[in-house]
């Protein structure tokens, strides 16, 4: 006689098995896998809602994948944590949570999703489940690439001289850089092209607006600048390389997140002593660096920033619920290059009730 209790317990899911084009039927799949369990310092997270970023269709086309297929995608969870490892010490079930995940684990596309704890916050008490998750990613990448890369101080005298070009800036994580940006009193001059984008970046607070289609130092001359003290590249480094190099201050610094295809001329900085770094915010988790649990401090910062009214969320579209078609279409979307903001999905229709 079989014994039932034996089968493993399952949960929803949409994954992949190849990587496909976003409009082929199977790019992404509504399945079933087994529900983890914790161990160590992971903790279990019953998923309420998830957003969707450039990081999901870019992994999507990877061909090495962590593990074995079906694959899951999905960095961004805000949920409560049903279960805790023997060796958490910063978290209890019940407790409501919001994080990015790790690269090199399955993501969190599913009904539920196992993560360190370490790299996990407590959610803002003023927002939503769906709210919250637009936040971890990309402000990570934003508090990471300011404070962490550049070493910008937290200062505000420090910083009133100090102007920033974010590249981007209607974007997900632009949509965060600016308002940290603000925060820390530096001059922050923001890149966007359309009417719309430009609306949506006035909102969050920059100080200037310019087109990151065109020649970026007659505009920043047209508003009172000869150059910036730092850089924050958020998209197409190749296509915004030389404006850059003729911008930066001498002895300033810039901050890049998207890979480059071509070789880029360092060269063009050698004169000006200028600082080149590159932020990517798995980096903690994908290392286990010895400083992983910033990232909690970080999140768990963030939520004290939007419960005191200091940093909004940055959703422009909310789709439910998660599942292969809604995430296909979010997709797409992120795919066109064109998206303000974050686009958020929940909840995952549940397999069991109980």
């Amino acid at each position: 006689m079989i014994d039932l209790s034996e089968k493993p317990r399952m949960m929803r899911a949409v994954g992949f098995y190849k990587y496909l084009p976003i409009e082929h039927p199977e790019s992404l799949l509504d399945i079933e896998v087994p529900k983890p369990f914790p161990k160590g310092r992971d903790i279990l997270v019953e998923v309420k809602a998830i957003s969707v970023n450039p990081a999901d269709p870019i992994v999507r086309a990877y061909d090495n994948k962590v593990g074995e297929p079906p694959y899951l995608l999905g960095w961004d969870v805000a949920g409560v944590v049903e279960q805790v490892g023997p060796e958490c010490t910063l978290f209890q079930p019940g407790d409501e949570v919001f994080y990015a995940g790790s690269l090199i684990r399955s993501g969190c596309n599913s009904e539920f999703h196992l993560v360190d704890e370490r790299i996990v916050g407590r959610k803002p008490a003023s927002l939503d489940f769906a709210n919250a998750a637009s936040l971890p990613l990309t402000t990570i990448t934003a508090w990471e690439g300011l404070f962490d890369r550049f070493g910008i101080s937290q200062d505000l005298e420090a910083n009133r001289n100090k102007s920033i070009l974010i590249i981007g800036a209607a974007g997900g994580v632009g949509s965060i850089a600016v308002q940290i940006a603000n925060l820390a009193g530096l001059t922050v001059i923001g890149t966007a092209s359309r009417p719309e984008s430009i609306q949506w970046v006035n909102e969050l607070g920059v100080n200037f607006v310019i087109n990151h289609y065109e020649a970026l130092l007659p505009q920043l001359h047209k508003i009172g600048f000869d150059q910036v003290d730092y850089i924050f590249c958020l998209n197409n480094t190749d296509q915004h390389w030389n404006n850059m190099t003729e911008v930066i201050a001498p002895q300033g610094k810039i901050c890049l997140i998207v890979e480059n295809e071509a070789p880029i001329a360092l060269g063009l900085l050698k004169s000006k002593s200028v600082t080149v770094v590159w932020e990517t915010m798995f980096t903690r988790s994908t290392f286990n660096t010895e400083d992983i649990e910033e990232q909690h401090r970080l999140l768990n910062r963030l939520a004290e920033l939007v419960d005191e009214g200091k940093i909004r969320t940055t959703v422009t579209e909310k789709i439910s619920p998660i599942n292969a078609a809604n995430l296909k279409l979010a997709h797409a979307k992120i795919e066109s290059g064109k998206t303000i903001g974050k686009i958020v999905l929940g909840p995952v229709r549940k397999l069991y009730n109980s």
